[in-house]
């Protein structure tokens, strides 16, 4: 699982790592007013080495379960970190569905990278994970997340009301979705390190 690197163009996808922490916390602290319309409200101590040492936990404990796939994206030219993308909400059975949720560092968002990061990730789910759906959601204003989320093959599907709480309102959001089979952006990349 650390080992695991999806490689794309000009980006590669891999498991967060502690490592990480101090240019994580560096990007998240100079996008803050950019992100925070688009995200759940941050804590106090959002940016503390020990809250991203619990998330990690988490993000861990979830991959093991099978629950959810966190990753962080880097650019292959710099090695500098992207942003970040999950698949999560992973469900079995009748289902074999999962949400995908992201977000871009300030410095690096409407430069195409976003699309490469879901190409991989959607390659991923489909390919790796055998999901058969994977949903998408994002504020109604959101212009540049519903043109991404188009551009690899989501289809809108509706509105979902009071969807999620985000930066303290609970808000609605428009919803997406994409099959398997559905025609998309491949990433055509590889996976290395998968076992």
């Amino acid at each position: 699982m650390r080992r695991l690197r999806l490689v794309n163009k000009r980006v590669y996808l891999r498991v967060p790592q502690m490592g990480d922490w101090r240019e994580w916390a560096e990007l998240r602290h100079i996008s803050r007013d950019f992100l925070t319309p688009w995200e759940p409200t941050w804590s106090s101590d959002s940016l503390d080495k020990s809250s991203f040492r619990d998330k990690l936990r988490v993000y861990w404990l979830d991959w093991r379960q099978g629950m959810s796939y966190s990753f962080y994206a880097f650019s292959r030219e710099t090695d500098e970190l992207l942003g970040g993308i999950t698949i999560g909400n992973v469900r079995r059975g009748a289902a074999h569905m999962g949400t995908i949720g992201y977000w871009m560092g300030e410095p690096y968002s409407g430069k195409g990278y976003m699309t490469e990061i879901l190409s991989s990730a959607l390659d991923y789910a489909f390919e790796e994970l055998a999901l058969h759906r994977l949903e998408a959601a994002c504020l109604e204003h959101n212009e540049a997340s519903k043109t991404v989320l188009r551009k690899v093959g989501f289809v809108e599907e509706g509105k979902a009301r009071g969807y999620l709480r985000i930066n303290s309102l609970w808000q609605d959001h428009i919803t997406f979705g994409v099959l398997r089979n559905d025609a998309r952006l491949s990433a055509k990349g590889w996976i290395e390190g998968k076992h």
